[in-house]
């Protein structure tokens, strides 16, 4: 089999593999890059994992993930933004690391209402106020921080970006090289709008990484746990990749996947299956 060269493995998608199978199973399947989440990396320490990646071959496409930052004023506050900047750091470090072409791109998730509120638009203003706080240590680390809207399901608990023109609206208060988007088909692909985002958010160099994976109903009773591999749904990842790559979006492209019964298949089964399944459903339309 044949793996597209741009295909990158989201370490979500095999979740419970460790940082060291993550980056075995990745490059043993042909695959050339890899996204990796702050846990697995914790787990060995950063200097560790940087050595890990280096010695894997592998470009590193994101880091996930930083935000959770919708909270009032106070201690806590406080607490999520150095946490993110400890992550802008971890980012940097691991894009140094990765293979040629690796990119410094760390995914924020705004989070969701505070408990008790119902304020839906001051968080999000919240959400933008952090950036800000942010923004000169991601300029000076060479970070890109990619907003990344979720579907509307999760507005109230995960995140309050929910579209990506709201994500864009946000990024366009500061420099595109520092603050950009997310582009997941799993979130947007519903949204009237999103050809036209898509667009808006290349005029502006905004598109920091893509990510793919698809939607079937029913969903998972934990709806968090719903997506699939793509092809296995009902998303045209035709149009969707057609009107992203016209933007001249020519980095990696993240296969991110959080199912039960997916994680729950050997690591090695998961990578095969998913570089076919991008072959299929992604490949076509990237030319």
């Amino acid at each position: 089999m044949t793996v597209d060269p741009r295909l990158s493995i989201n370490q979500a998608t095999i979740k419970h593999a460790d940082l060291a199978t993550a980056l075995r199973v990745t490059a043993d399947a042909g695959i050339q890059a890899i996204g990796l989440w702050r846990e697995p990396v914790h787990e060995v320490g950063l200097d560790r994992a940087a050595q890990m990646l280096a010695d894997s071959g592998l470009r590193f496409s994101t880091h996930c993930r930083g935000g959770f930052f919708t909270l009032p004023e106070g201690t806590e506050r406080l607490a999520a933004l150095d946490d993110n900047r400890r992550a802008i750091e971890e980012t940097a470090t691991l894009a140094a690391a990765g293979a040629e072409g690796s990119t410094a791109v760390l995914v924020l998730v705004a989070g969701g209402l505070p408990a008790g509120s119902r304020d839906l638009i001051g968080a999000r203003e919240r959400v933008r106020d952090a950036i800000g706080d942010l923004a000169a240590d991601a300029k000076a680390a060479g970070v890109t921080l990619a907003i990344e809207p979720l579907h509307p399901m999760y507005a109230s608990d995960r995140a309050v970006v929910s579209t990506l023109g709201q994500a864009l609206d946000i990024a366009a208060d500061f420099d595109a090289q520092v603050v950009g988007a997310a582009v997941d088909t799993f979130h947007i692909w519903w949204d009237p709008q999103v050809l036209e985002q898509i667009a808006r958010a290349g005029r502006e160099g905004r598109i920091a990484t893509y990510q793919v994976c698809d939607w079937k109903t029913p969903l998972a009773a934990d709806v968090l746990l719903s997506r699939h591999y793509p092809g296995d749904g009902v998303i045209d990842f035709g149009s969707l990749t057609r009107a992203v790559i016209e933007t001249g979006y020519d980095r990696d492209i993240e296969v991110e996947i959080f199912h039960a019964d997916i994680w729950a298949d050997a690591p090695e089964n998961v990578v095969r299956r998913t570089a076919e399944a991008f072959g299929a459903a992604v490949s076509p339309h990237l030319t």
